[in-house]
């Protein structure tokens, strides 16, 4: 007689560490073309590359039924937001050339190493934390969207 196969566990996160990865990279072209200077601020192209990945992923998250959308979510972002912080350290050099952006005011004594270190590190962090933000926004949305259609 067969063995019967275990039923599959589902990942804790209601989502594969690849779907996991797969959502946040939708939102990675962004990154690239607005970096290189190939989309604009407030234009339609830029407005679709902000909205539609946060969009998919509530989609995704309320469709797939995961038990806790704002924390899938919120994983989501945090891996955006590394990949985001990534992004913008590889392509540093395409976005701002000759022109690095400064602290200026009183630290214009500083080694330039020194303040291309601080200002790299916040950029990272401050890439992490934006990741952050879009999964937690995200994530309250969808949490609302399954509780009012009772897929929760």
């Amino acid at each position: 007689m067969p063995h019967a196969q275990p039923p599959r566990r589902r990942p804790a996160l209601g989502l594969s560490p690849a779907v996991i990865l797969l959502l946040a990279l939708l939102a990675a072209p962004r990154v690239v073309l607005h970096d290189l200077d190939l989309v604009q601020e407030g234009s339609a192209v830029n407005g679709l590359l902000v909205f539609v990945p946060p969009l998919v992923w509530i989609a995704v998250a309320v469709g797939k039924r995961v038990p806790n959308p704002f924390v899938t979510l919120l994983v989501v972002g945090l891996v955006h937001g590394v990949l985001l912080a990534l992004g913008h350290q590889v392509l540093w050099e395409s976005a701002f050339g000759d022109d690095p952006p400064s602290l200026g005011g009183n630290l214009s004594d500083l080694d330039p190493a020194v303040e291309t270190v601080i200002i790299r590190f916040f950029a990272v962090v401050s890439g992490v934390f934006t990741g952050v933000l879009v999964g937690a926004v995200t994530g309250l949305a969808a949490t609302g969207i399954a509780r009012l259609t009772g897929r929760s």
